[in-house]
């Protein structure tokens, strides 16, 4: 376990690598699950601000599930994430022109429409966050649909935190990040 600041960190995030593989997975993660994507408060009102920008993007379906459902939906739990559409893939996923689901957030941001890039929880995986009171626990989210991504991420060496690179900065800093490294390579 590695303590950086208020954030507990899993020694899977450096003994594990990985590397998207949309070839393979096709963006499953986009479709898959009880729920669309996690969301944080602060993200709510981003995704408000972004959406008119956003919505030509997105699917006709995608449209219409958030025009019936909202921009994202509350959980039992108090959570907030995307909405979906019929209760699989998140509204917000479009399909490229190979059949691969990708962000339409993050197409808009991409092409400079949005300084929102795509919720957090998206950027960040497989690495899932669980806020406590007086910290936050990060796991490395096992699933089976990312076999293809750990099977890269050996190949090219990559453990879960520098593939994570970028996620983390924008999550935590700079300063965090180096912190993050500096305790890995240091104690490796």
């Amino acid at each position: 376990m590695i303590l950086i600041q208020d954030a507990v960190i899993s020694d899977d995030i450096k003994d594990h690598a990985f590397v998207c593989d949309l070839e393979k997975c096709k963006g499953a993660c986009c479709v898959e699950g009880d729920l669309g994507a996690p969301l944080e408060e602060s993200e709510l009102k981003e995704l408000e601000d972004c959406y008119d920008v956003v919505k030509p993007y997105l699917s006709a379906a995608g449209v219409e599930a958030i025009e019936k459902e909202g921009l994202y939906i509350k959980d039992f739990e108090g959570d907030y994430s995307t909405t979906t559409i019929g209760g699989k893939e998140c509204a917000f996923a479009i399909y490229d022109e190979e059949n691969v689901l990708k962000c339409g957030i993050e197409q808009a941001y991409i092409d400079g429409k949005t300084t929102f890039k795509k919720p957090i929880s998206c950027h960040l995986y497989p690495i899932r966050i669980t806020k406590y009171d007086h910290y936050e626990a990060l796991n490395y989210d096992r699933w089976s649909i990312c076999s293809a991504a750990c099977t890269l991420g050996e190949k090219l060496g990559v453990p879960i935190y520098k593939f994570l690179k970028v996620a983390l900065i924008r999550k935590y800093g700079e300063a965090w990040y180096q912190e993050l490294c500096d305790d890995i390579e240091g104690n490796s």
